[in-house]
């Protein structure tokens, strides 16, 4: 089998394995991954997905978007300034879960706009980086919000709103 262009994320993972003083067994353990597949990643025969690498990640204790870079999801310099937009906005404890969609959505709007888009897989990936506390439904909507592929809701035809963002009583505002 060839080995595939993933940069020198194989022999960072066995750099950093060995450092926290793992073997490979108890690391594909403690990654939920397999003990093989994980041998072909630092042997550069596989190239992981973002959810993977973000399990390794948590299970090494470092960065993911570090491991995302170095496999070649993330472009070091661009897309971490957008990551940390992205985890701005959604860590805003001002903003309820519809305004930080709709922000999103409004953001990813504009990237498309100049010629940038984020793959479904590293909007998983991120997500859950993000959402480790969250639940998987809630990890796996915020990555579709991340991603752009669930639409905004038509406020338009939704009518008026109250302070909270809720819909109004339709017959109140007809006066």
């Amino acid at each position: 089998m060839a080995s595939l262009n993933v940069g020198n994320l194989g022999e960072y993972l066995r750099e950093q394995r060995r450092n926290a003083q793992l073997s490979l067994r108890q690391l594909a353990d403690a990654a939920g991954v397999s003990n093989p597949y994980l041998s072909q990643i630092e042997r550069g025969l596989r190239k992981p997905s973002a959810e993977v690498l973000q399990q390794v990640a948590k299970a090494l204790r470092i960065s993911a978007e570090t491991l995302y870079v170095r496999a070649g999801i993330l472009d070091a310099e661009r897309d971490r300034d957008e990551v940390e937009t992205r985890a701005v906005i959604l860590a805003d404890p001002t903003l309820n879960e519809r305004q930080k969609q709709v922000l999103l959505q409004v953001y990813e709007s504009f990237r498309k706009e100049n010629g940038f888009e984020i793959t479904p897989d590293l909007a998983q990936g991120l997500a859950q980086n993000v959402t480790q506390d969250m639940g998987q439904d809630e990890a796996q909507g915020m990555a579709e919000h991340i991603s752009g592929t669930q639409q905004a809701p038509d406020t338009a035809v939704r009518g008026p709103r109250t302070a909270d963002g809720s819909d109004a009583d339709p017959q109140q505002t007809a006066s």
